[in-house]
C-alpha cells in the first residue's frame, strides 16, 4: 500500500519537481545546437501526470511555449493511443495547432515509467533555426509553404530512433545538422527529467504521482480562485492597433470577471491575414493566461489547475484563432501583443496595477547568407542561416521605469553579438541602447536598441524582417507618452519594410532602431533626480531633458560637470 505523506513532505516534493524540470530545461540549454535555445532561452520544459495535466514547469523558458505546451500532451496521448505507449518511446510534433503555434517549434514528449508502470510524461519545446519551406518569415500564403510538417508520431519506439524520419527531415531543411542535433537534445533533456523524477520517487517511496499531483493541483486551484474572488465582478473592453503585414490589425478583447473565472473574449478582432502573421488559438490563449497570472496571481506556480480559471474565446478565422491552413510562421507577433490588449481592459477595472505598453513582439530577424552573385565570390564563402533574437523596451510600470532592451511578454534573452557572429558570416557593426526612445512620464518607458547588421566580405543575404511598431508605437498609460517607433533602412538610404524577406546586396548594411516602451503617468510628476540620472547615463538627450522633462539649464550644466569629473577620475 502506498505511503501517505504529510503536507510538509508533499510541499518538499512539489519544490523538488520544480527543480527536476529546471534541470531538464538547463540540460536542453547545454546541449542544443540552435543559438535561439542556447543563448536566448527560447524553450520550455515540464512534467505531467498520467492524464496529461501539467504539474510543474521550468523557470527557464517562455510563456508562449510552456502555456501552449500545457495543452499539447493531451493531444499526444490521444494521437498515439494509450495502448501504444511503451517504455523507451519518445514522441514529437511541430503541428501548429497541437503544439505551440508554428512549424518552427519542435515539441518532444516522453512517457515516464517506474517499475514498469506509466507514471507521467515529460515534455519540452525548442525553437529551431530552419524547417524548410520559405524559411522563417511572414511571406507564405499558407502553412504548406512554411516548411516541413511533422504530425504527432514516434521519434523513438522502445528506444530505437526512427531513422526514416531522420532522413526525411534531413532532406527537407537547410540546416540538417542543427535540426537533428536539436531533436536529440530535446529527447535527452526529457530523459534527464525522467531520471531525476525516478530518483525522487524512490527517495520518498512513491509508486505513482497521484498523491503529489492531487496536492499540487488542488492547492493551485484554490489559491488561484481566491485571487480571482478578490477582484470586482465586472467587465471592461480593451483594444489596440498594430502594423500587420500590409494593413493594420485590430485586436479587441472583452474581459469578464466572475466569482471563479476570468474570460477574455476576442470577438471584434481582425480576421485572418493573407500572410504568415496569424495566431492559432492555443498561442493566443497562452499569452492571455500569462498576462492575467502576472497581474493577479504572480506567486502561484504555473500548472494545469492554476491556468484553468483563465478562459479564452475567439471566433474562428480571426487573427487570434487562425485555423488550418492559415500561414502562422510569425504567430508570435500577434501573440506577444495579446497581453497589452488584455491590460488595456484590466487597467479600467483595477487602476495602477498593470504596466504601459511596451515593444510587445520580439525584434527578431533572420539572415540567409550566400556567396555574392554580382561577381565571383572569394574562396571560403558559405551558405548559412542566422537567426537572432532582440528586444525593444518594456513599458513603464506604475511605480518603476520600464526595462531597457528587455522582452515582455516573451521573456527570452537578447542574443550576445559574439554568439550571433559565431553562427555564420554575419557582422554586427553596432548594438547599443537608443536614447530618447522610452516614452516620457512619471515613470519612463524602457529604451529600445540601435543595431547595424551586415555580412562578411564576399557574401550577400536575404534579410527576413519580423518587426512591428513601425506605424503604431507603444501607447502610454495614465498620461504617459508613447514609446519611439521601429525604423528600418539600408545604409545607402533604400527603404525597407517591417516584415518580409528583402535582398541586401554585397557590402550593404541594414540599419535598425528598435521601439521603446511607453511611459506611465504625467511627466510633470517625474522626480528631478531621475531625470538627472537618465541624462547622466545617456538614456535621454540634453534636448529631451530640457524640452520634455523641464530640466533647467543650471541642472543640465551640473550633470554635465559631474560627467566630466567622473571621466577625469
Amino acid at each position: 500500500m502506498a505511503q501517505t505523506h504529510t503536507q510538509v513532505s508533499l510541499q518538499v516534493m512539489w519544490n523538488r519537481l520544480i527543480s527536476v524540470v529546471e534541470e531538464q530545461a538547463q540540460a536542453l540549454v547545454r546541449t542544443a545546437f540552435s543559438t535561439s535555445v542556447r543563448e536566448a532561452g527560447d524553450l520550455s520544459a515540464g512534467v505531467y501526470d498520467v492524464a496529461g495535466q501539467m504539474l510543474a514547469q521550468a523557470v527557464t523558458g517562455t510563456p508562449g511555449h510552456v502555456n501552449a505546451m500545457a495543452d499539447a500532451v493531451g493531444h499526444f496521448i490521444r494521437r498515439i493511443g494509450r495502448q501504444n505507449i511503451f517504455e523507451g518511446d519518445v514522441y514529437l510534433t511541430n503541428d501548429p495547432w497541437e503544439g505551440t503555434g508554428h512549424l518552427h517549434d519542435i515539441t518532444m514528449v516522453t512517457p515516464s515509467f517506474h517499475n514498469g508502470v506509466l507514471v507521467g510524461f515529460f515534455a519540452c519545446t525548442a525553437h529551431i533555426v530552419d524547417i524548410g519551406g520559405r524559411g522563417f518569415g511572414a511571406d507564405a500564403a499558407s502553412v504548406y509553404e512554411e516548411g516541413l510538417y511533422i504530425p504527432i508520431m514516434k521519434f523513438a519506439a522502445r528506444g530505437e530512433v526512427d531513422q526514416t524520419l531522420v532522413r526525411i527531415v534531413r532532406g527537407n531543411v537547410r540546416e540538417p545538422d542543427q535540426l537533428i542535433g536539436d531533436m536529440y537534445a530535446l529527447a535527452t533533456c526529457n530523459e534527464i527529467g525522467h531520471r531525476r523524477l525516478i530518483d525522487m520517487m524512490r527517495e520518498f517511496g512513491l509508486e505513482d504521482l497521484t498523491e503529489i499531483a492531487d496536492f499540487i493541483l488542488e492547492n493551485s486551484r484554490r489559491a488561484t480562485l481566491e485571487c480571482i474572488a478578490a477582484l470586482p465582478r465586472t467587465s471592461a473592453e480593451g483594444e489596440m492597433t498594430v502594423d500587420g503585414f500590409s494593413q493594420p490589425i485590430k485586436l479587441k478583447v472583452k474581459l469578464t470577471i466572475t466569482q471563479d473565472s476570468i474570460t477574455s473574449d476576442f470577438t471584434g478582432s481582425s480576421g485572418v491575414d493573407k500572410k504568415g502573421i496569424n495566431c492559432p488559438l492555443v498561442y493566443a490563449k497562452a499569452y492571455a493566461c500569462y498576462a492575467l497570472k502576472c497581474a493577479i496571481a504572480p506567486e502561484i506556480p504555473n500548472n494545469a489547475a492554476s491556468l484553468a480559471p483563465f478562459l479564452i474565446e475567439a471566433p474562428e478565422n480571426t487573427i487570434v484563432n487562425a485555423l488550418h491552413p492559415a500561414p502562422v510562421a510569425l504567430r508570435h507577433i500577434v501573440g506577444h501583443f495579446v497581453p497589452d490588449v488584455v491590460y488595456d481592459a484590466l487597467d479600467k477595472i483595477i487602476p495602477a496595477l498593470v504596466p504601459a505598453e511596451g515593444a510587445g513582439c520580439l525584434c527578431n530577424f533572420q539572415l540567409s547568407l550566400r556567396p555574392r552573385t554580382d561577381q565571383k565570390a572569394p574562396d571560403g564563402t558559405v551558405r548559412s542561416e542566422v537567426l537572432t533574437f532582440n528586444s525593444g523596451g518594456s513599458g513603464a510600470r506604475p511605480e518603476h521605469d520600464g526595462l531597457n532592451a528587455t522582452a515582455f511578454p516573451s521573456g527570452v534573452m537578447t542574443m550576445p553579438i559574439e554568439a550571433t557572429e559565431h553562427a555564420g558570416p554575419i557582422i554586427i557593426w553596432r548594438k547599443e541602447l537608443r536614447p530618447d526612445s522610452g516614452g516620457e512620464g512619471k515613470q519612463r518607458g524602457g529604451l529600445g536598441q540601435f543595431m547595424e547588421v551586415g555580412s562578411v566580405h564576399g557574401h550577400e543575404f536575404d534579410f527576413q524582417a519580423m518587426f512591428d511598431r513601425v506605424h503604431h508605437p507603444a501607447r502610454g498609460r495614465q498620461g504617459g507618452g508613447n514609446g519611439a517607433p521601429t525604423t528600418i533602412m539600408r545604409d545607402d538610404g533604400a527603404e525597407m519594410r517591417g516584415k518580409g524577406k528583402q535582398f541586401v546586396p554585397h557590402g550593404r548594411k541594414v540599419l535598425l532602431a528598435f521601439p521603446g516602451g511607453a511611459g506611465y503617468g504625467n511627466v510633470e510628476q517625474r522626480d528631478e533626480s531621475k531625470v538627472r540620472r537618465d541624462l547622466a547615463h545617456g538614456y535621454i538627450s540634453t534636448d529631451m531633458a530640457k524640452s520634455t522633462y523641464g530640466l533647467s539649464d543650471k541642472a543640465i550644466t551640473e550633470v554635465e560637470a559631474a560627467i566630466r569629473k567622473g571621466e577625469a577620475e
